[in-house]
């Protein structure tokens, strides 16, 4: 049964609870005592007698020698083998091992276990850990056997043990990264994106940072060893602290829990002799249901975007197209948006008119790109707030906009104060000049939805001593691991997707580094005639005990000053609360590149303006050199 119901958590894979069992002839009675009996979800069993070489069969002269497997497939329905059993790989195999018999035997007897998992319709199995550093020859067989599935993953098993030196737990020596180990193998795979990884969580854990770097992967199991567990006052199992911190980030991940192991804690069984004998892995299954009863529900606005994860969307061109009514509707509904837009609104409207003059100045305030009026209504609120007059040009280019725009005035009975202009601001002559400029032109990158291009032609109707809400923005970036955001980029085949940047709600993604600050403008910029270009060249280093990570792209954010200590944006350490109008940008690298925590990341930036269209290109020098992405803007670019 489910490990419960929570708040947003009703459809997460991560619900589930599996236990690894040995092997047995009798699936009936294994599913039986551990799905009926025991309450998991789902058993992770050997598919072959551990016993099985295939070589020994061979040399007994047996041809038609019919496979020692878990039972025929008639004893489960189709859905039973597919919902509640994950096929374990047997452990034994080593594909580059020097023994030449145990090699071959190896490789026939992985491919007979894929092909039964596949026949019984499994929807996973479970590889073996490679035995030694030189997987080669492992990764080849799986290569060729993911070429071959349609729906059955395959998980590579990894232990997840600390790094030389980094964990927090325990002082010994000699300890390998086991990300290297899921690196190299997963490199060696063309076809990876069918591949997984299941980490072995054992009773000592790495680094804070060198967990982190596993939300960036494809985890879909935590296999928890029953030695992991603590004992509490009342002799029940329980978890450390690091340890149910990273229980739960996998439960955020959709990644499932499976318990392994005998039983360690002798629990005092109950006097009544007419109770049913429990499981005795029950009381494990119990705490990881009660780990994941107590995370927190989902935010509202979290449960909207949920389809919204991880899922690669082409930037909004509204200089160039046209907003959808359902477009301008979403991004009305961010009250906390225009909560900030007012605040700023209204220290500039203090400051253009003092007190003493509020009822004999009006201020002349334009707002371009006015849609369908969000800000024309914070704006006349502020009016209202600070008691000053106010005389609001909204300009809108859309024709369908600006038909909302007058409904909404002749509605509100601003006819007085609003004028609408029905207008590219670009080109629009006002007949007076504004004390404020209004304007909600931002992109998730800041200046990507061309904000620069738009206020430097809406500037000249701007008083010299005006005032530009926003007043600035600056873009930032930073390295990411994103397996599947790279994998969707990857599955569309061409050059034109990784030369494209996306918006995307980042949830299955590992930040290596800090954010750096890439390009930032001013409104207005009355001292020179504007140049939007930029390049800036940026340098990342991972700390010092995070080991080594991949890098797939570049998360990216704005930050931006609405007016003096009004801000607003995405950036992370920054960010404005609450705020769901924005979705950070996505840079995405042809090839993934391994940086170390010694070796700086060297990253370079470019935004290039062309006669009709603005664009980025991206590339990295260090350690290891990329292509330049986007040159001349031959795959992304905004339109002017």
């Amino acid at each position: 049964m489910p490990l419960g119901e929570r708040g947003g958590w009703e459809r997460s894979e991560s619900r589930y609870c599996g236990v690894e069992t040995d092997f047995s002839d009798d699936v009936t009675y294994l599913l039986n005592f551990n799905i009926s009996t025991g309450g998991f979800d789902y058993v992770l069993a050997p598919l072959m007698n551990p016993s099985y070489r295939p070589s020994l069969v061979e040399g007994n002269g047996v041809d038609t020698q019919v496979l020692p497997v878990s039972g025929s497939d008639l004893v489960l329905s189709p859905s039973q083998w597919s919902s509640h059993v994950v096929g374990k790989i047997s452990s034994w195999i080593d594909l580059d091992s020097e023994d030449e018999i145990l090699r071959m035997d190896s490789e026939t007897t992985l491919k007979q276990e894929i092909a039964w998992a596949t026949h019984l319709s499994l929807q996973a199995c479970l590889l073996p850990t490679p035995k030694g550093k030189s997987c080669a020859n492992y990764a080849r067989c799986v290569n060729q056997i993911l070429q071959g599935l349609t729906t059955l993953q395959l998980w590579l098993r990894v232990p997840l043990v600390k790094s030389d030196g980094d964990s927090m737990d325990d002082t010994s020596e000699g300890s390998n990264d086991s990300w290297e180990l899921w690196n190299s193998f997963r490199l060696l795979c063309e076809h990876d994106s069918k591949l997984s990884v299941a980490l072995d969580v054992l009773s000592t854990l790495p680094s804070e940072t060198s967990l982190g770097r596993w939300m960036g992967e494809s985890v879909r199991a935590a296999i928890v060893s029953t030695d992991s567990f603590l004992t509490n006052a009342r002799g029940y199992p329980c978890l450390s602290k690091r340890h149910q911190k990273l229980i739960a980030g996998f439960f955020d991940h959709a990644a499932q829990v499976v318990i392994s192991g005998k039983p360690v804690h002798n629990l005092q069984k109950s006097h009544d002799s007419n109770t049913q004998e429990k499981h005795p892995l029950r009381t494990y299954l119990d705490y990881v249901a009660y780990l994941f009863q107590k995370m927190e529900p989902l935010p509202e606005q979290e449960r909207i975007e949920l389809g919204y994860r991880d899922f690669l969307q082409a930037p909004l061109q509204p200089l160039m197209d046209n907003l959808e009514a359902q477009t301008y509707e979403t991004f009305e509904r961010d009250s906390v948006k225009y909560i900030q837009y007012q605040r700023a609104v209204e220290k500039a409207l203090v400051d253009r008119v003092p007190d003493e003059k509020a009822s004999e100045l009006t201020t002349v305030l334009m707002v371009v790109g006015a849609g369908r009026g969000p800000l024309v209504r914070a704006s006349l609120q502020a009016a209202e707030e600070t008691g000053r007059k106010l005389k609001v040009f909204a300009v809108e280019k859309n024709p369908n906009a600006v038909v909302t725009l007058h409904n909404l005035v002749k509605m509100e009975g601003w006819e007085d104060i609003v004028t609408i202009i029905s207008c590219d601001m670009r080109f629009w002559n006002a007949p007076e000049q504004a004390d404020i400029l209004v304007s909600e032109l931002l992109g998730s990158f800041g200046d990507n939805e061309l904000s620069p291009e738009c206020l430097d032609g809406a500037q000249r109707f701007l008083k010299p001593d005006g005032i530009s809400i926003p007043s600035s923005y600056t873009s930032f970036i930073q390295p990411v691991t994103a397996c599947k955001l790279y994998n969707d980029v990857k599955a569309h085949k061409d050059l034109a997707h990784f030369e494209t940047a996306y918006v995307v709600k980042l949830h299955s993604v590992a930040k290596l580094a800090p954010s750096q600050s890439v390009f930032t403008f001013t409104h207005p910029n009355f001292s020179t005639k504007a140049n939007n270009q930029r390049y800036k060249k940026l340098q990342f280093n991972l700390p010092s005990d995070s080991g080594s990570a991949l890098v797939h792209g570049f998360a990216g954010y704005f930050d931006s000053v609405l007016y003096k200590d009004v801000h607003l944006g995405i950036e992370p350490t920054t960010a404005t609360p609450n705020m769901f109008s924005w979705f950070p940008i996505f840079f995405p690298l042809r090839k993934p590149l391994e940086v170390h925590p010694d070796t700086p990341l060297e990253v370079h930036f470019w935004r290039c303006c062309g006669s009709s269209k603005v664009w980025y290109e991206w590339s990295v020098s260090s350690p290891t050199p990329s292509p330049m992405h986007n040159t001349n803007g031959r795959s992304y670019w905004v339109g002017l």
